[in-house]
């Protein structure tokens, strides 16, 4: 830990002090060896290590964080190509605020008390609201910060609401305290009214669905950076809450929870079918983010160990095929200058590596055996299915959508005849082929090895 905050310290000095000419090589450099640095976090999947009383980690927060180092060097790889037109002072104010957002979702992993988690999970919304709106692309970015702010402040409310209840009640918030307190509770109205209030911002986060609206918009008008992260890492604070609230709440309230369960599953069907009704490229990965996090919130209330195990498989191989599938959307994007899917038809017989990375991608995606998405999904399924016999029509046919929409997204961008306007594109860089080779040799390798996230 004293490695990776020592690190994080220097890189945040070099974004000021680093030359012009060697800026993105060496903070690049310094984010690789801190996701090189974070693999001992691996050793800790077996017990808990209290790095004060404040911070600790654990079996649910070490692959989290893992992930989110990991991403840090991808991100910025990734945001080189546009970035390296700007001015100096906004290249340097870009990296600075990635690395901020990077820290501060960190430090709300590793955090054990909840209301310096409450405190860090809020922190991440201002540099996530600062990248959309200064460096996206489209006039519409003030109208998705704005999205972003309010959905994301509306569940904070009511999450700062039940945190004060909590403390008042038993005048602590640490978590490691309150297990053996919670387990002596039973269900009543005010207990049943706290517990809807917790989860309230971490279902927006997530997003459920029907809260979901933001998540979209963001997607679409922020830099290839912002769509990264969201995917990648912010999005996982979310399922990370909720996982932290289950797991201190007693048994005796999971009947309250089925409502929910029942209608994530719905959310899961009917963001599916979203996906197949998209014409823009960003717009349906976003919705698929949604579909893949409706099961994680499912799975996360049933609160058995395969469920638990499953959402955190689940969240670690999304965060790294979504982030995958918003760089290949990018190389297209910088390419063409549009993300209307039947414009960009045809992108095989011009780019077959790239074809390649996404016909890889999008088998990730969707689930195909034995990649970690679907020992992910068919973890929360056998659990989903023991709940409940009747999940199973809900889930099948929300696993035949997503499969018809992934399947859709690759045949649509790199099949048919290309138009006369992408026959001139420029070859897919080393740069581009490193940056997915970041996302997907990690899938593939815990395809190979799963238990390293159990």
């Amino acid at each position: 830990m004293l490695i990776i905050s020592t690190s994080l310290s220097i890189m945040l000095l070099s974004t000021w002090l680093v030359p012009a000419k060697r800026l993105w090589e060496v903070i690049t450099a310094q984010s690789l060896i801190i996701a090189i640095a974070s693999m001992v976090w691996f050793c800790t999947q077996n017990n808990s290590l209290f790095l004060n009383s404040y911070f600790t980690i654990d079996q649910i927060s070490s692959p989290l964080l893992i992930l989110t180092c990991w991403l840090t060097a991808p991100t910025l790889l990734a945001s080189q190509s546009k970035l390296s037109k700007e001015p100096m002072p906004r290249q340097r104010a870009y990296i600075f605020t990635i690395i901020i957002l990077q820290a501060t979702t960190l430090l709300a992993f590793l955090a054990d008390n909840m209301m310096l988690f409450f405190i860090l999970f809020e922190s991440t919304m201002i540099p996530t609201l600062i990248i959309i709106t200064r460096w996206g692309a489209q006039k519409e970015r003030m109208l998705a910060g704005t999205y972003l702010l309010f959905y994301t402040l509306f569940g904070s409310m009511a999450l700062l609401t039940a945190l004060l209840f909590f403390h008042e009640t038993f005048g602590t918030l640490s978590i490691s305290l309150i297990k053996d307190s919670m387990k002596e509770l039973h269900p009543s109205a005010c207990m049943l009214a706290w517990w809807a209030a917790c989860f309230m911002a971490f279902l927006v986060k997530m997003p459920l669905y029907g809260v979901h609206l933001w998540l979209p918009k963001a997607h679409v008008e922020a830099p290839i950076a912002g769509s990264m992260i969201l995917a990648g890492t912010l999005l996982k604070l979310g399922g990370y809450g909720i996982l932290r609230i289950s797991t201190i709440i007693n048994d005796s309230f999971l009947n309250a929870a089925a409502p929910l369960i029942i209608f994530s599953m719905f959310g899961v069907l009917l963001s599916a079918a979203l996906c197949s009704r998209q014409t823009d490229l960003k717009s349906l990965i976003a919705f698929s983010s949604v579909s893949h996090m409706g099961l994680v919130i499912a799975a996360s209330f049933l609160k058995t160990d395969w469920s638990i195990a499953g959402s955190l498989i689940l969240m670690i191989s999304h965060g790294l095929v979504s982030s995958a599938l918003f760089c290949l959307a990018n190389t297209s994007y910088e390419r063409t200058h549009t993300r209307t899917m039947i414009i960009l038809q045809g992108s095989q017989i011009i780019l077959p590596l790239s074809a390649a990375w996404w016909l890889m991608s999008a088998l990730l995606n969707m689930a195909l055996p034995p990649s970690p998405n679907f020992i992910g999904e068919m973890s929360i399924l056998s659990s989903l299915f023991q709940w409940s016999n009747l999940t199973l029509i809900i889930m099948g046919i929300s696993i035949l959508f997503t499969t018809s929409y992934s399947l859709y997204m690759f045949w649509s961008t790199q099949r048919e005849y290309p138009p006369l306007h992408i026959k001139f594109m420029p070859p897919i860089q080393t740069r581009e082929h490193i940056l997915l080779a970041l996302h997907i040799i990690p899938a593939l390798l815990l395809t190979i090895k799963p238990g390293l996230l159990f």
